[in-house]
């Protein structure tokens, strides 16, 4: 179930909800909150998103 991004935690791997020119849609890859921002999961990298929402990750390579 999708959650507020205001309560999104740091320090675990979620899965993001973002809004852009083309309606929403998820993130196709983890990222982790960082004080000021968004980190991917898998390469530290910072993600320059505004998303709405966020649940837990679920590794969607198994589904």
């Amino acid at each position: 179930m999708w959650q507020p991004i205001f309560t999104a935690p740091f320090d675990r791997n979620l899965e993001l909800a973002v809004l852009d020119e083309d309606g929403t849609h998820r993130l196709a890859f983890s990222c982790r909150r960082i004080p000021g921002g968004w980190v991917s999961s898998q390469t530290g990298a910072r993600v320059e998103v505004s998303p709405t929402h966020w649940r837990d990750w679920e590794d969607h390579s198994q589904a």
